[in-house]
């Protein structure tokens, strides 16, 4: 059966449908804040929301409320002071419960649009959202709006895809109709009911507050799961305006909005015990090591979606354009600070240096050259301030600061100032050098702008330490620089034995750390650094379940 807002948004889906085949560009949400696509007073209008949160209470009306919490410190130094509902877990719980069958009857078709449409609201808000991101995460303006807003509404999309895609494969009903000779045939009429697991809990980060969770959240919602978002504690506001345009979508429907709700928990013990709460049956996550193998271990009544930390390395052979790969890796390695789950950490050089158009350059050569490029990137305040944004975490100040103890500072940090945010907590880029052997330094991820140019033997003893860091700890990202077809070759292999994805000799307008919805899969799933991919057909096929009913019917 078809549903109103499956018709409307239906030529979307088609056309999503066809991305994920075909892997080319494609996207319905403009990714460029232009008045003319969101309209005149966009931009003003989400900023005029935001400051109205600040200070007050965000109310969403939940059950189970008992107070108010306020714990988000924004890296920009803006008073924030926001205040949202605290709910008992045990309520929401069982309002998520209560909401499920409703949802479930509502048929795939009728859930997809009711994804979509919320999709939909959510882009028609991305400068409010986008806003919400930039003061939270640290985030620059458009990395917020993009990456915050079309990029993460792309990755949502992209999942309610896959998941109309598997479940429009189940047939609703059957007539089984089978010979028996000369006897009367046997004849049965089948129903097959799609069934989401159970209540799934989506836990996000610091740093991508709705990037990181629309995949989970779509996901579960399109396979008919209720959805509890746990948030991270310093970046609780876009998430609570999400979940609030979902309610209200929700409602609209004439549904239950406790369908998707917001857990605010500042305790780990608390989330700890919702996440293995046995009602809770898939969790999404993204973050830590320590916190993501404790889910894993312990979350056993749940799937567990998990994007774990990771080394990512780029392997640097040769180049036939050196100035613009130094170009490449220098922005590379400033975007957000180095806060990405995909920025290169290790970049492996051969000892005795390189071949270039510009010819030979040594080791040496290649880590000042690099520090060079990176130092002449950032050298308008303007620029700088765009493209690092500010540092989302103490912890990572920390790192920064503690650095030079883990190898040869050939650029240090430079604490900036920035023109519109005094209090703002700006950094520039380390950059260090490091022999192979120094595994310790090198070989376990140093989350922020800290990166190492790694001395190793030769350009086959970087591709062997690369497929070996990948398969023991963990890689999103892995890049090659080389003018040789040979290396190319085994620099492939060695990807698709540790499970990696590979982008060779970027030099253009593409960045490693970069992934685009309906054509890369971010993550594999096949090493230590995530155990899922957005998206894939696995992503969403384990989140429900087909129950079939049977009996005898006359021929």
């Amino acid at each position: 059966m078809s549903h109103p807002l499956f018709e409307k948004h239906q030529a979307t889906l088609e056309q999503a449908l066809g991305a994920i085949r075909s892997r080319a560009y494609w996207t319905p949400f403009n990714e460029m804040p232009s008045p003319r696509v969101y309209g005149e007073t966009a931009d003003a209008d989400g900023k005029a929301a935001i400051e109205a949160c600040v200070g007050h209470e965000f109310a969403l009306d939940q059950p189970g409320q008992r107070g108010w919490s306020a714990t988000e410190r924004s890296p920009y130094g803006v008073p924030l002071d926001v205040k949202y509902p605290v709910c008992d877990t045990e309520a929401l719980i069982a309002a998520a419960q209560a909401a499920m069958p409703a949802w479930q009857k509502l048929g795939a078709a009728g859930r997809t649009g009711v994804c979509l449409e919320i999709l939909h609201r959510l882009n028609q808000r991305s400068f409010e959202i986008a806003h919400a991101v930039m003061l939270t995460t640290g985030q620059g303006w458009m990395m917020a709006f993009q990456a915050g807003g079309p990029h993460a509404q792309d990755r949502g999309l992209e999942a309610v895809a896959y998941a109309w895609d598997e479940q429009s494969r189940i047939v609703p009903e059957a007539l089984w109709n089978k010979p028996q000779g000369k006897n009367p045939p046997l004849v049965m009429k089948k129903h097959f009911e799609i069934v989401g697991r159970g209540v799934a809990l989506v836990i996000g980060c610091g740093t991508f507050p709705t990037w990181n969770t629309y995949p989970g959240v779509f996901a579960a919602l399109a396979t008919g799961n209720p959805v509890i978002v746990k948030p991270h504690s310093n970046a609780i506001l876009p998430a609570a305006i999400t979940v609030r345009i979902a309610r209200e979508v929700l409602a609209e429907a004439g549904l239950d909005p406790n369908l998707i709700s917001l857990a605010v928990v500042d305790k780990r013990a608390d989330t700890q015990a919702l996440a293995t709460h046995p009602a809770v049956k898939s969790i999404d996550f993204t973050g830590s090591n320590v916190f993501g193998q404790w889910l894993l271990d312990n979350a056993r009544q749940a799937q567990v979606y998990a994007e774990l930390a990771g080394v990512n390395n780029v392997v640097i052979e040769s180049t036939d354009n050196y100035k613009a790969m130094l170009r490449n890796l220098a922005f590379t390695l400033s975007l957000y600070s180095g806060q990405m789950c995909t920025t290169t950490q290790a970049i492996l050089v051969p000892a005795g240096g390189i071949d270039t158009d510009q010819g030979p350059k040594s080791f040496d050569e290649v880590a000042h050259d690099l520090g060079a490029a990176i130092e002449k990137f950032l050298g308008d305040i303007n620029v700088a301030t765009a493209v690092l944004g500010a540092i989302q975490s103490e912890a990572t100040v920390d790192r920064i600061n503690e650095a030079g103890a883990h190898g040869t500072i050939v650029l240090d940090s430079k604490k900036l100032v920035h023109p519109q945010f005094p209090d703002a907590e700006v950094h520039t880029p380390v950059l260090l050098t490091c022999d192979a052997a120094d595994e310790k330094s090198y070989m376990e991820e140093r989350f922020g702008p800290i990166s190492f140019v790694v001395k190793v033997a030769g350009g086959a003893a970087a591709v062997a330490l690369s497929e070996r860091i990948v398969r023991e700890h963990g890689a999103l990202t892995v890049g090659l620089y080389s003018t040789r077809q040979d290396v190319i070759n085994a620099m492939t292999d060695a990807t698709l034995r540790a499970g990696v994805a590979l982008s060779i000799n970027l030099t253009g307008g593409v960045f490693v750390n970069q992934s685009a919805a309906f054509s890369d899969y971010h993550g594999t799933g096949a090493n230590p650094s995530a155990n899922a991919s957005y998206s894939d057909a696995a992503f969403v096929a384990n989140r429900f379940r087909v129950i079939q009913r049977r009996y005898h019917v006359a021929e």
